[in-house]
């Protein structure tokens, strides 16, 4: 009888992840998982740092992984491999946020000015500021970055770039844009005083929400911010391990859609109401996994990487992943 895999997976309490919690997924046979709750930059119930974590720690064998430093880690021959799995993402115009009183309502109203970000290659940052150039005409070049992260992987600015690295915590950025002390802030989770109400800020774009289904039909998805990242070693041990993930994410995240049939899951009163009007307004699945229809997704990332200088060359996506799992 062969020895059974025990692997140790840690991803965030997101709704598509459920089913890793409460065991009512189908594992595969052989294949044990110890999951833990684990967050980025606010501790959950196994604490937080996943990502530097997995990158640098050796602390779990497979995890959910920001996009951009996975992109810089790949053209570094650093030793994980990915899935075409993508379990967050995020339009970058909701994550812009302002003094109500600044008169600031399009990007290019913020050239010159200061913004406060988390990292420099935090995923979020990296499509903020390509979008910004790339979608709004609005070069990221000509705004002062101020960063409250370390980088995860270090490279150089490229040459004429104004940052400063500030650091304290998101309620330091929420106060700091509450006494005018910074224009802007773009932020993956914003301060809690920000969304409880507490300090003032509102969205840059009046009307995000348009804007976002605007750039969802024009461009063609819903951006990625994270992807699964798995040790090099074990694909190479058992190279069936990539394909077999990619199908567990899938059976979870199908079981997390069977939720909604119930219009009482959601502590949200509409929620089933709001479920039902974003699959019309978009009229396709935005969360779909699998490298082709994410292709052009992942190449608009690695162009933003090139030209924030944060990777040496566009190179071709395939290299990101194990595989078996290209033809998804």
């Amino acid at each position: 009888m062969a020895v059974p895999l025990n692997l140790t997976l840690a991803i965030e309490r997101y709704d598509r992840h459920f089913p890793f919690f409460d065991n009512t997924l189908q594992l595969p046979e052989g294949l044990n998982l110890t999951v833990y709750q684990t967050g980025q930059s606010a501790p959950l119930r196994d604490g937080k740092g996943r990502h530097e974590r997995m990158l640098h720690g050796g602390d779990f064998d497979v995890a959910e992984f920001s996009l951009s430093t996975f992109l810089m880690a790949r053209a570094r021959g650093l030793p994980i491999v990915g899935i075409p799995v993508f379990p967050r993402r995020l339009f970058s115009l909701s994550q812009m946020w302002v003094h109500p009183d600044s008169g600031l309502h399009h990007p290019r109203d913020l050239i010159g000015k200061k913004v406060a970000i988390s990292s420099f290659q935090t995923t979020l940052s990296l499509l903020a500021k390509g979008d910004l150039k790339f979608q709004y005409d609005t070069p990221w070049e000509k705004i002062h970055w101020l960063l409250t992260t370390k980088e995860k992987v270090q490279f150089d600015f490229k040459p004429g770039v104004q940052v400063d690295y500030i650091g304290g915590s998101r309620e330091d950025v929420a106060q700091k844009l509450a006494n005018h002390e910074i224009d802007a802030f773009f932020l993956p989770h914003p301060p809690h005083s920000v969304v409880s109400g507490k300090l003032p800020a509102r969205r840059l774009i009046d009307d995000c929400r348009a804007a976002e289904i605007d750039y969802f039909r024009r461009v063609g998805d819903f951006p990625i911010m994270h992807v699964i990242a798995i040790r090099q070693e074990l694909i190479q041990q058992e190279p069936w391990l990539g394909r077999a993930l990619y199908d567990l994410f899938n059976q979870a995240k199908s079981l997390a859609e069977e939720y909604y049939e119930d219009p009482g899951w959601s502590r949200l009163a509409w929620g089933r109401h709001y479920y039902e009007q974003e699959k019309a307004l978009f009229g396709t699945d935005p969360w779909e996994n699998g490298f082709q229809r994410n292709r052009a997704n992942l190449e608009r990332f690695i162009h933003y990487s090139q030209d924030q200088g944060m990777i040496d060359s566009i190179y071709p996506p395939e290299e990101l992943f194990v595989e078996n799992t290209l033809n998804t």
